[in-house]
């Protein structure tokens, strides 16, 4: 488990600027390959985006009125 974040984002930035920007045509498969995987893991597509939304509002609604006093 990574436990200093600082220095992973040091080192990706670091990474990101060596490596130069991804040409679009890669960029492409690698968000394809992504979908793919995502899909077939059954994590997308959402069966109903909205699902569980009356719970958030309601802890929304909560946290606010405590964040008032």
């Amino acid at each position: 488990m990574i436990t200093n974040n600082k220095f992973l984002q040091e080192f990706e930035n670091s990474y990101a600027r060596s490596e130069g920007p991804i040409p679009r045509e890669k960029a492409f498969k690698i968000f394809s390959a992504l979908w793919q995987e995502a899909m077939s893991l059954g994590k997308i597509p959402f069966p109903d985006p909205f699902e569980g939304i009356e719970v958030d509002i309601r802890v929304a609604r909560i946290l606010n009125t405590c964040l008032k006093k």
